[in-house]
Order: C-alpha cells, then sequence, then structure tokens
C-alpha cells in the first residue's frame, strides 16, 4: 500500500492520541463532547492537545495526528479482517468498546478472531446473515479474477447486514448496520482443475443472461453455495465497517408495531410496545392515556403480561401536564415533576417514584375521524376542554423516569416520528374497544343492530341506546330438585371419610406413644365425627377442614415419629388429599361430574330445538346452567321484520315441545346415574309484549325498561320457588310441566297447546290447575301443570332439521 494519501496509509502506522469512552448516555447532535481519560503520562499531553485545539489548528495538523483522531474518536466501527482465519488485524477504538476486545498498544492492531467474538455476541441468525455477506463478496472476487465477468451496477455488495449486537456497553442489544468492502482481495484455485461452476458455463453465457443471474438475489446466493472455498487460496484483507442504527431501528419496529392490525391495546402487543417504547427512550414505564368520551381510559405497562387499566372523567386532566400537550398540540418534556405536580394525577405518579416525563400528544385533523372525542382548546381559557371545532384529541402516550432530566431534545424528535402512527393505532383500537363492548357474545339474531351502533361510534357519531320495542318474553326453566340436598350429602361423605384417615393417624401415633394430648385430639375427631354423621351445616365444608390443619395435619411432623404405622397413615391421608382441593374430594367429584353432565344434555337437547325456532322466526336467545337450565327468549317485529301471530305461536308451541324433551332426557339420566335428583320444568306464559335495552354498564346483554315489564322481571326471578295457595306445596313438580299464567286468555291459548301435546304423546291428559300463593309485590297468577310422559310407547316428535 501507498503511504503518500492518508486515504490510502496503513492504519496500523499511526499513533493513538488517546482513548474514547462511548458512553451510552446521549448528547445533543449539536455539540461535540471528548471525554478523554489519560491513560499513560507521554500520552496525556497529545490527548490535551486535541481536545484544546480550534478547529483551524487541527487542519494543520499531520495526517497521522487526523487519523489518530478518527481512530479514537469515530463513531463508526472500523475493523480490518484476515479473510482466511478472520482475525482482527486492526480496529477502532469504537469498535473494540462495543464489541468488547482490546487493542494491543496504540496503533489499534488486534490478537483475536472475529469469528468467535461474533459466536459470542450474535445470535446464529445474525452469524448466518454475515457469513452470506462474506461468501458474496468471495464469489464477486471469484467471478472477476478468474472469469473476468463484470456486470454493470453490482449492488448487491452494497447492501448492507442488520445484526443485534450483545454490547457491554449497553443493557440491551444494539442494532448494527455491517458493510464489507473486499477490494484488496486477490484469490487463485488450489487445484485448477476443480471448477463449481463449470456447469452452469458462464463462459458460455451472454452478457445479457449473466446480468439478470447476477442481479437476482435467489440466482446469486444459489452461486454463492456453490463456492467450495477451501479450494481457494485467499489474500489480502477484508474492511468491516459499521453504523450504529439502533434508534433508528427501533423507532420502525415501533412504528410496524403500531401500524399492524392487532390492537395495541392487547396485552401481548401492549407488552412489546412498551419494551421498545422503554428501550428507545430510556425509561422505566410507557402510559396510555385514550381519550373515550367523556372519559379516558389509562393504560399502564409493567413488568407483567397484562396492562393496568382504569377510566377516570375527562375533567380530572383540567389544568395537567397532559392537558397542556393536548392544548399546544407538542412534545412536552417535565423534567422535574416534585417541582410542579399540577394535579392529584401528577402527585399519585410522583408518589409511584415518577421524576420526569415525555408527553406525547396524539391529535388526528378533523375528518379522519376516530370515535367522536374531538376536543377545543384555546390559550386564552385554560379550563376549557377541547371540542370539534379546532381538534381531535386522541389521546397522550406518556415516558416515565423515575430521574429528573432524563429526558432532551433528541428524544423530542423521535417522539415526533411516531405520533402519526401512534395517533392512528390508539385510533383503531378505540374503535375496535366500541366494537368489543357491543360484539362481545352477541347472539346471530341481534348482531346487526349491534353492527349498526358500533358502525355508527366508528364513524365519530354520538351514541344511540340499543332498543328493541314490543317483543314477546318466552321464560323457562328446569330446575334440578334435590340438587342442593345432594351436594350437603357429598359434603358430608367427603368430610367423615378425611376425618376418618385423621383419626387413623392419631390413632397409629398414640399406640406407639401414649400422650396426653395426643388422646383428646382423638376425642375430639369422635366428636367431630358424630357430629357430622347427624347433619352437616352450611359452613362445615369450610370450618372442619379448617380444624383439619389447624389441629391433625400441623402435628405430622411429629406423628411421623412414631413408627411404620403412623408414616403409613399420613400418606394415606395425604394421597387421598392429593387433587386440586388439596381434600378429600371423591363424593363432591362425583356430585359436580353429573350436575355437568345434566346440565350439558338438558343444554344439547335444547339447542337441537333452537335450531327448529330460529328458522320459525330470528329471536334473541340466552341460556343460563346452574343447577340445571333456564332459557330467555325475546321474539318480535323489531327484531324479524317478517314476525307475525303464526310465528308467535308456533314459538311457544315450539318452547313447549323443547321442554318436554329436555324432561325425557332428564327421565334417562336418573336411570342412567341412579340418583335421588329429579329435574322440575316450568314455563312462565306472558301475551303481552315488553320493550328491552341494552345497558352497557351491566353484563346482562338485555334488560326491560319501564315499571309494566319490571313486573315480568320479578316474576322470573320468584316463580321456581312458588307455592299452591291451598296445598301450601311447590308448583313445580319432578316429571311435570307447569305453566304459569295471569288471564284466561293466555290459558285458552296454552291449553290449546296442551292439546297439541296431548296428541303428539308429549303429555298426559290430566291437567292440575291451581292459584299460585302470592309473592312479594306480585300477586293473581294462576298455574296448570301435567305430567310429561317417557319417550317410551309415545309418539315421538323431534325438532325439524333443514335439508
Amino acid at each position: 500500500m501507498q503511504t503518500s494519501k492518508p486515504s490510502t496509509m496503513p492504519l496500523s502506522e499511526h499513533d493513538e492520541a488517546l482513548t474514547q469512552t462511548n458512553d451510552p448516555e446521549r448528547h445533543d447532535p449539536d455539540c461535540m463532547v471528548l471525554d478523554a481519560e489519560p491513560q499513560e503520562d507521554d500520552r496525556a499531553a497529545g490527548a490535551e492537545a486535541i481536545v484544546t485545539q480550534s478547529a483551524s489548528e487541527l487542519s494543520e495538523l499531520a495526517p497521522k495526528n487526523w487519523l489518530s483522531y478518527f481512530q479514537q474518536s469515530s463513531r463508526l466501527l472500523l475493523a480490518v479482517i484476515e479473510p482466511i482465519t478472520l482475525t482482527l488485524q486492526y480496529a477502532n477504538d469504537y469498535f473494540c468498546q462495543m464489541v468488547a476486545v482490546d487493542s494491543t498498544g496504540s496503533t489499534g492492531n488486534l490478537t483475536g478472531n472475529l469469528g468467535h467474538v461474533l459466536e459470542q455476541r450474535l445470535s446464529e441468525a445474525d452469524n448466518t446473515a454475515i457469513q452470506r455477506l462474506y461468501r458474496r463478496h468471495l464469489l464477486h472476487r471469484v467471478l472477476q479474477r478468474l472469469y473476468q465477468i463484470k456486470p454493470q451496477g453490482w449492488r448487491l455488495l452494497d447492501e448492507p447486514v442488520m445484526i443485534a449486537l450483545q454490547s457491554p456497553l449497553y443493557p440491551e442489544p444494539r442494532y448494527i448496520e455491517f458493510w464489507l468492502r473486499s477490494d484488496q482481495l486477490t484469490l487463485a484455485r488450489v487445484d485448477p482443475q476443480l471448477d463449481e461452476f463449470a456447469a452452469l458455463g458462464l463462459a458460455q453465457m451472454t452478457e445479457q443472461a449473466l446480468e439478470v443471474m447476477l442481479t437476482d438475489p435467489a440466482q446469486f446466493d444459489a452461486l454463492t453455495q456453490r463456492l467450495q472455498l477451501d479450494n481457494y487460496e485467499i489474500k489480502g484483507w477484508l474492511l468491516l465497517e459499521g453504523l450504529d442504527i439502533t434508534e433508528r431501528e427501533i423507532v420502525r419496529r415501533i412504528t410496524q408495531l403500531l401500524i399492524d392490525r392487532d390492537s395495541i391495546l392487547r396485552p401481548q402487543k401492549f407488552g412489546e410496545l412498551n419494551h421498545q417504547m422503554r428501550s428507545l427512550f430510556r425509561a422505566q414505564n410507557t402510559l396510555v392515556l385514550s381519550i373515550e368520551g367523556e372519559q379516558i381510559r389509562l393504560l399502564m405497562g409493567s413488568l407483567s403480561d397484562e396492562p393496568h387499566t382504569t377510566l377516570y372523567p375527562l375533567q380530572s386532566l383540567q389544568q395537567s401536564h397532559f392537558m397542556h400537550a393536548i392544548r399546544t398540540n407538542r412534545v412536552l418534556v417535565v423534567p422535574d415533576l416534585a417541582q410542579d405536580p399540577r394535579t392529584d394525577g401528577g402527585r399519585q405518579l410522583l408518589a409511584m417514584g415518577v421524576r420526569s416525563l415525555l408527553l406525547i400528544p396524539l391529535m388526528l385533523p378533523i375528518g379522519i375521524g376516530d370515535t367522536g372525542q374531538a376536543h377545543e382548546a384555546t390559550e386564552s381559557d385554560p379550563s376549557s376542554m377541547p371540542t370539534p371545532v379546532t381538534l381531535q384529541a386522541v389521546g397522550v402516550v406518556a415516558l416515565l423516569n423515575d430521574r429528573p432530566h432524563s429526558f432532551d431534545a433528541i428524544d423530542c424528535r423521535y417522539a415526533e416520528q411516531l405520533i402519526p402512527a401512534f395517533a392512528r393505532a390508539l385510533t383503531a383500537a378505540q374503535r375496535q374497544l366500541v366494537q368489543q363492548r357491543f360484539m362481545t357474545n352477541i347472539h346471530p339474531a341481534v348482531e346487526w343492530r349491534f353492527l349498526q351502533e358500533a358502525e355508527r361510534r366508528g364513524l365519530g357519531l354520538p351514541s344511540e341506546s340499543i332498543v328493541f320495542t314490543s317483543v314477546y318474553p318466552l321464560y323457562g326453566i328446569s330446575d334440578i330438585r334435590g340438587s342442593s340436598d345432594e351436594r350437603n350429602r357429598s359434603i358430608q361423605a367427603d368430610l367423615l371419610e378425611q376425618f376418618h384417615l385423621g383419626l387413623a393417624v392419631v390413632d397409629a401415633a398414640c399406640n406407639a406413644r401414649d400422650t396426653i394430648l395426643g388422646k383428646q385430639l382423638r376425642l375430639d375427631l369422635l366428636e367431630h365425627i358424630r357430629q357430622m354423621q347427624e347433619c352437616v351445616t352450611v359452613d362445615a365444608e369450610v370450618s372442619r377442614l379448617r380444624y383439619l390443619r389447624d389441629h391433625v395435619e400441623i402435628y405430622f411432623d411429629y406423628f411421623g415419629q412414631c413408627g411404620e404405622a403412623a408414616i403409613a397413615a399420613i400418606s394415606a391421608y395425604r394421597a387421598a388429599c392429593a387433587n386440586e382441593h388439596e381434600c378429600v374430594y371423591r363424593a363432591r367429584a362425583y356430585y359436580d361430574n353429573l350436575i355437568r353432565q345434566i346440565n350439558a344434555l338438558l343444554r344439547e337437547t335444547w339447542e337441537r330445538w333452537q335450531g327448529t325456532m330460529q328458522r320459525t322466526t330470528p329471536h334473541y336467545c340466552d341460556i343460563e346452567a346452574t343447577d340445571g337450565i333456564d332459557h330467555m327468549l325475546y321474539a318480535g317485529a323489531s327484531i324479524d321484520p317478517k314476525f307475525g301471530s303464526f310465528q308467535l305461536r308456533s314459538l311457544r308451541y315450539e318452547q313447549l315441545c323443547a321442554v318436554c324433551d329436555c324432561a325425557r332426557t332428564a327421565f334417562k339420566l336418573q336411570e342412567t346415574y341412579n340418583t335421588h335428583m329429579q329435574v322440575t320444568h316450568l314455563v312462565l306464559v306472558q301475551d303481552t309484549s315488553v320493550d328491552i335495552f341494552h345497558d352497557e354498564t351491566t353484563e346482562r346483554m338485555f334488560d326491560v325498561r319501564g315499571s309494566r315489564d319490571t313486573r315480568y322481571e320479578i316474576v322470573k326471578k320468584r316463580i321456581d320457588k312458588a307455592i299452591d295457595e291451598q296445598t301450601g306445596t311447590r308448583i313445580t313438580q319432578p316429571g311435570m310441566l307447569t305453566l304459569v299464567f295471569c288471564t284466561d286468555d293466555e290459558w285458552t291459548e296454552y291449553q290449546q297447546y296442551l292439546r297439541y301435546l296431548m296428541r303428539e304423546g308429549w303429555v298426559d291428559d290430566q291437567i292440575e290447575r291451581g292459584t299460585v300463593q302470592p309473592l312479594q309485590g306480585v300477586n293473581g297468577l294462576k298455574y296448570a301443570r301435567v305430567h310429561i310422559l317417557p319417550e317410551t310407547g309415545a309418539v315421538k316428535v323431534t325438532p325439524l332439521t333443514s335439508s
């Protein structure tokens, strides 16, 4: 190499002037900061000279001093590599610090294998990418030197590779773009007769065909895989150049997260976004404040997977730093929150340890639209709330730090780059929240109305109540009679078994070591067993198990020292309790499974009929399963415009058929499981319509509207426990269908349905009638009941299925 020009002078011949410490702390790019630390006496003077000299004086320095300054102060990563062994021959200070290798002396000379270093610092995928880049350059030299192929505009060699480097200078990986320069390489084949490209006929290809092959990335990479590196003698040097693009890459990744279809409010995505934001801005946490009408949704990122969500009134933002950022529509830095917390919210953040804030207001021009939260503000009236006249405020993103003065102008510029993507992402998330709020578990028959309202709110229009007027209610219940008694018996059986196991432990211990306390424990256990054999109270399931834990199980360590019999008894006790409930749960498990089976089969029977009923007229149907199942249907013209009297009467008759079919299912279950539990069936009749509406503040899908309609809801809640006014017995009886009605017209209509059921063999022809004892707030109810016939010998009527 020539030494007449700095650009070609061997870097190994230049002296080192100082050691630059590349502090991860960031500074304003308009300022150049050199942090020199004297390492040796003979180098201190040179370092001081460079730091104190003016730009004009620096221009008069000898070339080797310029290169020394470049060696120690450049923000590029530079290294010269021996191509075969990948041994580092030279690296500038920044490369050494980032990769954690030591230079020998002041020349930048190194001893070490770059391949080994990169294997430790890079992922397998990044190592593969660098190897691919290396093979590309070698292929280029092979084609150029051995085949004299020099395609025009060879750009593939100029493509960098981006890797994630684990550097000791930073707590998180740094994204580095690396280029290779292979101009100084020469190579020759060890065995000239071995040509891995002979089959391709490169020498016979036209220039156009070669251009196509060498400019296509896939074909070019296929050629690199043909290279047999062990057949080449390679001399010269490779120049490795790198540029730290971490901040730019994180901004790109954040933007990609924001434009992705998934809502940023979803826990997994919010967690990833929070991680990237904390990395970019050196923050402890991210806070997203979403403005939704007259309330704000505050999401706080955390170390857990779930973001913490809280709702506050929009008015609480008055006089806050957040509102100031919205009013000014500028990225705002709060250098020290302790000096100016302003509001209760600010003081809460301060109490959480937050000292500085970076606030990013998210605004959209009017017309782009969000969910109606357009807010006006003016500097002249700080108390005014934003309205659609001037600005549309979507929300605010806040970066939190536990140190004061932790955000700077560079952070503000990065924040400004993210505003458009963040504003649109939060707007999309708000729309999805609106749709999810309406579309969660929506019955298909009423889904169209919820979609209409979600679309309205998505366009920023004011919300409207979802109401279905003049719909007819059809309520029925299949209740498992005796389920409470059966559960009490299962609790009794499990507790007695566990107490006998505990008694066996105490007996074994007392037989080995006769102690006064042991005798008292035994007598206590016997007394508990006697009491439980008589009856089990409501609190026994908790109180008795607590007694065993506090008075028997705590002594197992001692009892285990009382011989083999005690050890075996303890093992038997623990084995019986080795389940998720940590107690004997044999009888209760059987009971729970039985209830699940009954509910599942009852529901399955009902669902079969629902297909037929929905084809008669689309209607809303809600099913709840506890100790049995109950169903609530609403049907009317406001749900199905084709609804009429025929559809109403068909639906009522099909409801009775479905309930009878559920009863037959219950008959089979009672025989299969040989249980004392039986199922009662009731249908509540009402010939007057009601209005229902969706209340977003409750978990129920629909509530009835008006005092007249509320009466029906009261009856629903109390009718299953109603008793006959004359006999004092329950109006519902196992294996019978009970109809509860109020008017003679209702009875006349349903008497006709009973006649149909008798004709089809669903029910017996003997009808029992009576008066319901007045319920609290409701009187005048009557009932009729009839025995449901088992399937044997009956004319089976099954629900219709579509062909």
